[in-house]
């Protein structure tokens, strides 16, 4: 009975998140997601960023921060659940001739991309059961930049809804194990209210000294 159970809610996990892969192809097809530059939030943090290296992009969408990163030096793959705006990313590649890894996956059903990551990058997607598997990917002094709305952009913005948004200050508490350098939170350039952070992994040796 037990593993009938769990054959049921399996097919019913697939046959949600088949919903969320549909959902998402229309809104690029629609082009709801058709900004091809990054935040200027992101931009703004570019001195902490590494100029060479591995990057992965949770959840890119179409590649504006990919690209972004890609034009900077690093080595990038972007993940997203919708294989549309993973085409959309690959023809801008192209166009810009620039080297675009691309992997349709699902973050909530599948395999975090195991790296090592000497950047991971979460921009407006919000999932706290990855914070730990951020933390197990990143190399040795790898960096994480995270920034999501939180609770109090409810005020001003009616989306995204509650279930998407942090609780205010949560954020420097999904970080166990990580440094941070830089975290702000409040009315950003983006006209949202967000929490922004850049966060280190321990060094090798700080790593082997624990």
């Amino acid at each position: 009975m037990v593993a009938t159970c769990a054959g049921k809610n399996t097919q019913s996990e697939a046959a949600v998140n088949d919903q969320d892969r549909h959902r998402w192809n229309r809104k690029f097809l629609q082009g709801e997601h058709d900004s091809t530059q990054p935040s200027c939030i992101i931009t703004g943090i570019e001195h902490f960023l590494p100029r060479q290296g591995k990057a992965l992009d949770v959840a890119g969408g179409a590649g504006r921060h990919s690209l972004w990163l890609a034009r900077h030096g690093l080595t990038v793959t972007l993940v997203d659940i919708s294989d549309e705006a993973l085409r959309i990313s690959q023809t801008r590649a192209k166009s810009l001739g620039i080297q675009l890894q691309t992997v349709h996956l699902d973050l909530e059903q599948e395999p975090f991309p195991p790296g090592p990551w000497d950047l991971i990058l979460g921009v407006h997607y919000l999932d706290r059961t990855l914070f730990p598997r951020f933390t197990e990917a990143l190399a040795p002094g790898g960096l994480l930049v995270f920034l999501q709305p939180t609770q109090s952009n409810l005020q001003r913005h009616q989306r995204p809804s509650a279930r998407f948004l942090l609780e205010d200050g949560e954020l420097p508490t999904l970080l166990p194990g990580l440094r941070m350098l830089h975290y702000e939170e409040g009315w950003l350039a983006d006209g949202r209210h967000e929490a922004l952070v850049v966060a280190q992994a321990p060094s090798e040796t700080s790593r082997g000294s624990q």
